[in-house]
């Protein structure tokens, strides 16, 4: 798949020179034109969308115009006789205005307090972390843990990829021998974690000691103390912050914890609230020969952002968008998608991460899952319609018709996926009938930085917003699947023109991208 599009134009020309000249055939036909060809029908499509979208107000129109009329005509006679009904229907009026201020308190009240994202960070590691093909290969012969079987699997796998010649590994595995100790495992979440904190708090200006809730998730490496811990410690935050510490969750445990601190943000009012996610490479690299081992060797490079979330509204002025809906999806009861991706010791007891040849087809049912549940929070009416509509259709007439597929390019104005691998991103822009600009964020993400785990899909809006695509309104949709299994949307809008921070994953290199990537 090309990361950026291509055009080829051939022309002949029938003169210039000693040639023949063109003759040209004029037939007139009496038939009426061909509507379906000649009429694009996406407009149509369009123009049902916005019909069915503002039926109401549609409706409403024709119904205001009317008691606007028999307003105008009423004289001073009319609007005395209507203020002396309402005097002698006192006792109703004041019941009725009770009742509505009852009403909106109460509204007022228990509705989900609005969450607002301030502003994000990616970490960026240093160039010589900087892992590209030819050093990844040689570097993997060196160290002798290999046989040639494996050596050749891991080539095939780093050339069909979609990975790029400038994605980082940790400083263990740059050594020969690697040296994956426990030091070295915390001296990468550190360089991670802080790294990206520093950015955030030096871009927002937000003090630490304000924080009332810290989230932070990496799967893999979970020490004592914990990672949240360490991040208390560094910047000295307050004795009664409220700290957690998801771990084993997978690369889509960066929308759980943002649903965890939303959920935080409802309790606790007038707080901020940042959400860490970061994957930890040292420790969790697979020196054995087992072929569905070896996978996540060549897909997984070092990464990690930092989310300030805030529910305070003096913040809605300055934040970059407001949290819409956070879908969450969990297919654990079922066997096969428990063990699809699975850590456990091969043959030799060589521990590593074993990816399922189902892994596609669980993750396509999570996702059907997923959507099926966050379609009637997003799209329009008229999708709505449409896809329960052939629903009917296929159950009363014929089971061999395809149901309608609805468009989420209707709900949505740019898309997230989780960049885990060319294949998950192959699929859903097949399925989901996206177009390659739809999917640019995410395949320029695995080329650049590579599977990041959870804070791939960080690195995508932050690509969104460096290409100055992002504007006032847009919808944005996060999606990524995990270990479990599990598949969680997050959908966010845009409350501004968003512009990308200062010193951003993307400051040096945006203008290189699209890139073409190598099929």
């Amino acid at each position: 798949m090309n990361g950026a599009t291509g055009t080829q134009v051939n022309t002949a020309d029938g003169g210039g020179g000693g040639g023949d000249p063109v003759g040209v055939q004029i037939q007139q036909s009496r038939r009426l034109p061909d509507f379906l060809q000649s009429v694009n029908l996406k407009y149509v499509k369009l123009g049902y969308h916005y019909l069915i979208s503002h039926l109401l107000t549609l409706c409403l129109i024709p119904v205001m115009a009317v008691i606007l009329v028999e307003v105008s005509q009423m004289n001073p006679d009319d609007i005395r006789q209507l203020w002396l009904h309402l005097q002698y229907n006192l006792v109703s009026v004041i019941i009725c205005s009770a009742v509505l201020v009852f009403g909106s308190t109460v509204y007022i009240m228990t509705r989900p307090r609005p969450v607002y994202l301030v502003d994000y960070s990616c970490y960026k590691a240093p160039e010589n972390l900087k892992a590209p093909y030819e050093r990844f290969m040689q570097h993997s012969r060196l160290t002798g843990d290999f046989d040639e079987s494996s050596l050749e699997f891991q080539r095939k796998i780093l050339e069909r990829s979609g990975l790029g010649d400038e994605t980082y590994v940790p400083e263990a595995m740059h050594q020969l021998p690697p040296q994956p100790s426990m030091q070295a495992a915390r001296e990468e979440a550190e360089q991670v974690m802080f790294g990206a904190l520093d950015k955030l708090f030096a871009n927002t200006s937000v003090k630490p000691k304000k924080i009332g809730v810290l989230v932070v998730n990496c799967s893999l490496f979970n020490p004592t103390p914990s990672l949240s811990a360490m991040i208390v410690n560094k910047y000295k935050l307050r004795g009664n912050i409220r700290s957690f510490n998801l771990g084993g969750m997978g690369c889509s445990a960066g929308v759980i914890a943002v649903d965890l601190a939303k959920d935080m943000l409802q309790v606790h009012r007038n707080t901020y609230a940042v959400v860490v996610s970061t994957e930890n490479i040292t420790q969790n690299w697979y020196f054995g020969n087992k072929k569905s081992m070896l996978i996540p060797n060549c897909l997984f490079r070092v990464g990690g952002s930092a989310v300030l979330l805030s529910n305070k509204s003096v913040d809605r002025r300055r934040a970059k968008y407001k949290l819409v809906h956070a879908v969450r999806t969990h297919r654990g009861a079922d066997d096969k998608a428990f063990r699809c991706v699975y850590q456990e010791q091969d043959d030799t007891g060589k521990t590593g991460v074993s990816l399922s040849k189902d892994l596609m087809a669980i993750a396509g049912g999570a996702l059907k899952t997923n959507i099926t549940t966050l379609g009637p929070l997003v799209l329009p009416i008229s999708e709505q319609l449409l896809f329960f509509g052939s629903l009917i259709i296929k159950k009363i007439f014929n089971k061999h018709i395809k149901p309608y597929i609805p468009d989420f390019k209707l709900a949505f104005d740019h898309f997230c996926i989780h960049a885990g691998g060319r294949a998950v991103i192959d699929e859903l822009e097949k399925n989901l009938q996206l177009t390659q600009v739809h999917v640019e964020a995410s395949r320029m993400t695995l080329h650049r930085f590579g599977n990041t785990s959870s804070s791939s899909i960080w690195y995508e809006l932050a690509y969104i917003e460096a290409k100055g695509r992002m504007k006032k309104g847009n919808k944005v949709w996060q999606i990524a699947f995990g270990s479990g299994f599990k598949c969680n949307s997050a959908v966010w809008q845009a409350l501004r023109n968003v512009k990308p921070s200062a010193d951003g994953p993307w400051e040096d290199c945006i203008d290189r991208y699209p890139v073409k990537v190598v099929s």
